[in-house]
């Protein structure tokens, strides 16, 4: 697909597996040498932690030490920050959650907004207050799990402000929708996410389910949505096949980008 690979950036949710060490990772690899051996092979992760708690300052200058120009962290907003419960979330634990962020630098991606299966349009007029006053000079990605979400007002909503509706092929939204959504961005970035359909794999070592056609039909999105924006960032979690990286891979292979494979990763570890 010309033009395509140089404009989408392809990961992982997440870097942090024991499980990858052999099928990803050389074997021997210690956890604090995940990430730059991940580097290696991808330019670009999505940081699942951050859901949970905003990161401490040594933490994020942590991971920016580890990554060379041109990688990029996409981070999930905190739960407890997003408008999805009844209170509303406390400016100046958002602040701080920007300003940790922030630290990365250039290897800032884009932000996460995850609003839950729980969540419905009922709860239209806070999230509306909300993303209009989300922090300039960052980029906003929102992912909707309700159905009754999507349509031309939230897309028109997105669009004001400049944010992207995370397209996810999981359970809670119909693949069909999803995909004809990439020819209508909302902002001048993609954002996409691969999960799978909640069968719950706990062996993350290998891929377990054949997801060839799925792949094939994202591949023309990924190529839709890169006609269209500047940058398009996917995700791939362990439970769409059963091995991210091999998901990732697989894409890149199929877009057209350069794929580095586990057998090479292992060449540069005695720089870290």
């Amino acid at each position: 697909m010309k033009g395509v690979g140089t404009k989408v950036h392809l990961g992982t949710q997440g870097w942090d597996y024991p499980a990858w060490v052999g099928p990803f990772y050389p074997p021997g690899a210690r956890p604090q040498e995940f990430l730059s051996i991940y580097t290696r092979a991808f330019d670009t992760v999505e940081v699942d932690s951050t859901y949970y708690a905003t990161p401490a300052e040594h933490v994020v200058r942590g991971w920016a030490e580890k990554v060379a120009a041109g990688f990029t962290f996409a981070l999930k907003l905190p739960e407890d920050l997003s408008p999805a419960g009844d209170a509303a979330p406390d400016p100046a634990r958002l602040a701080l959650f920007c300003e940790r962020a922030r630290l990365l630098g250039d290897h800032l991606g884009p932000v996460l907004i995850q609003l839950g299966a729980q969540t419905g349009p009922e709860r239209w007029e806070a999230v509306e207050r909300f993303l209009a006053a989300l922090p300039q000079g960052m980029r906003w990605a929102v992912e909707v799990r309700q159905r009754a979400w999507v349509g031309p007002k939230l897309l028109e909503l997105l669009r004001r402000h400049g944010l992207a509706l995370a397209l996810v092929e999981g359970r809670w939204l119909p693949r069909d929708q999803m995909i004809d959504l990439a020819i209508h961005p909302t902002a001048e970035f993609a954002y996409v996410r691969w999960i799978g359909t909640g069968q719950r794999l706990e062996d993350v070592g290998h891929v377990q389910i054949d997801r060839e056609r799925e792949l094939a039909v994202w591949a023309m999105a990924l190529a839709a949505l890169a006609a269209r924006v500047q940058s398009v960032y996917g995700y791939f979690s362990n439970q769409f096949q059963g091995h991210a990286p091999a998901s990732a891979r697989a894409m890149q292979r199929l877009i057209g980008q350069k794929i580095v494979e586990p057998d090479n990763l292992g060449a540069q570890r005695t720089l870290f």
